[in-house]
């Protein structure tokens, strides 16, 4: 007797899952933000493989290629998936040889990290990419993404901090503090954590596992826990004679200078924290470094308990990051091309804006109106009108359903119309005259809200006027109905 087969576990892999319904539409709300801010800055869309060469991504990542997804060999080339959609970007322009160019690209990336679903911490997740490519005069171009950031969150209605730092400044304020030239990206890596963990344990990962003398973590301390507006920090680092005797410190406070004027004419300056102890573990970094994270809330007591329920959303981390790398597409072609961009983390910012849709549930579907027929004894469901409208309206670009049943009955068409504005209700005295009743529904669910519905027959229109009624309809219902607010 045959062995029953075992039985399918029937879950998405760890540290992935499945979008539908109102999520899928939020989500998408996000993607038509930004890539509309990316367009109005002149931005180009860009798509490359989902896996790309092993010896491409090599060497990259610093600590964290360790998360890169390698896959087995298929066919003499070893391949990995990416893990982000930079490198693949910069290999694209050494292989095109293209030297100027504003790139936008959203996709999904996988890294071998530890989940947290619930904070937007994902192994299979989208980033949306926009970078500038190309020899420009100092400076200009990053001002230029730190103003698509602001933008970006803005039209998101979210409040941010742009966190930024410099690495030429990083590794000068570690060459003063008596870092050895080889332990400067190990001990960057360690710096970057103090984001998440208190000063005493990255002290101790510095000296204990790093190598690094007491002495010289203490001088670091000094400098990395400082932090303020690119004008207060630029001049804490000029007064110290030792941090302003440095070339690389002098090179990265002659971009920030830069910056901060730009940054003000551009007025992104109020969102901006000088932070020197942001490192970027990335190690293709050359120059400005920043990270987005949210605003942190000033609540009351009342507030805050209230809000205890968002706390994953609240510990999401950053929302988005870049910085500028002027040298990595070198390592793939004869040709240094300078680029700077930023990424924004789409599955994070969505944990963020669903925690501040609270209860309120977003629609399931995108409809707009929803053709139903009514009659009495000698009622034959009217299908052939009802699909005659529905394409009136899809011609006239208004997303609409009918019932693929024949003769539906009128309950069960106010249900199929749950979170649908607008009816157009066919009935064949109506018909015969040439009008159709266009209504607002109510609430959109059963119960009262269905009965009072079905009740209110709407308004007569005729059907020459039924595309231009329930656009002006449609203006007036969604006014105060934007997805996310």
């Amino acid at each position: 007797m045959a062995s029953k087969e075992a039985k399918i576990s029937l879950k998405a892999p760890k540290g992935t899952r499945d979008w539908s319904g109102p999520d899928m539409l939020l989500r998408d709300h996000v993607f038509e933000t930004i890539s509309n801010i990316f367009k109005l800055h002149g931005g180009t869309p860009l798509d490359t493989p989902v896996f790309e060469l092993k010896e491409i991504l090599a060497g990259k990542y610093g600590e964290d290629a360790r998360l890169i997804y390698n896959l087995e060999d298929q066919g003499g080339e070893l391949c990995a998936l990416r893990y982000d959609l930079t490198v693949p970007f910069a290999r694209w322009l050494a292989m095109n040889n293209v030297q100027q160019i504003k790139r936008y690209q959203i996709a999904k990336v996988y890294r071998r990290d530890q989940p947290a679903i619930a904070r937007g911490r994902m192994r299979e997740f989208y980033q949306c990419d926009f970078d500038i490519a190309g020899a420009y005069d100092a400076m200009i171009p990053d001002a230029e993404i730190l103003r698509v950031i602001v933008e970006t969150f803005e039209a998101l209605d979210q409040d941010i901090i742009i966190k930024i730092n410099h690495r030429r400044i990083l590794d000068g304020l570690f060459a003063v503090a008596g870092v050895p030239a080889e332990k400067t990206r190990p001990i960057s890596s360690a710096v970057d954590k103090l984001d998440k963990e208190p000063w005493d344990v990255v002290k101790k990962e510095m000296v204990e596992q790093k190598g690094l003398s007491e002495d010289v973590a203490d001088k670091i301390g000094k400098f990395v826990l400082n932090r303020g507006t690119l004008d207060e920090m630029i001049e804490f680092i000029k007064s110290d004679p030792n941090l302003s005797a440095n070339d690389e410190i002098k090179a990265g406070i002659a971009d920030m200078e830069l910056l901060a004027s730009y940054s003000k004419e551009l007025d992104t300056f109020s969102k901006i924290s000088f932070d020197l102890s942001l490192a970027r573990g990335l190690d293709y970094y050359t120059g400005l470094i920043f990270e987005v994270i949210q605003k942190p809330s000033t609540t009351n007591d009342k507030d805050a308990k209230k809000s205890s329920k968002n706390q994953d959303a609240s510990a999401v981390g950053s929302i988005a990051a870049g910085g500028r790398y002027d040298n990595l597409v070198g390592m793939y072609g004869k040709r240094q091309i300078p680029c700077v961009g930023i990424s924004f983390g789409v599955d994070r910012i969505f944990t963020i804006l669903k925690a501040r849709r609270g209860d309120k549930k977003g629609p399931a579907r995108q409809v707009d109106v929803y053709v139903m027929a009514f009659g009495g004894k000698e009622f034959d469901g009217l299908l052939l009108k009802r699909m005659s409208v529905a394409r009136q309206l899809w011609e006239a670009g208004i997303k609409a359903e009918f019932s693929a049943k024949v003769k539906p009955r009128l309950p069960q068409q106010f249900k199929a119309a749950e979170d649908v504005p607008l009816a157009v209700i066919l009935g064949q005295d109506e018909l015969a005259d040439g009008k159709v009743r266009l209504k607002v529904l109510g609430t959109g669910k059963g119960g009262e809200g269905g009965d009072k519905d079905e009740k209110d027959q709407g308004q007569l229109v005729s059907r020459d006027d039924l595309v231009a009624e329930v656009k002006k309809l449609l203006l007036e219902v969604n006014a105060d109905a934007l997805p996310i607010r």
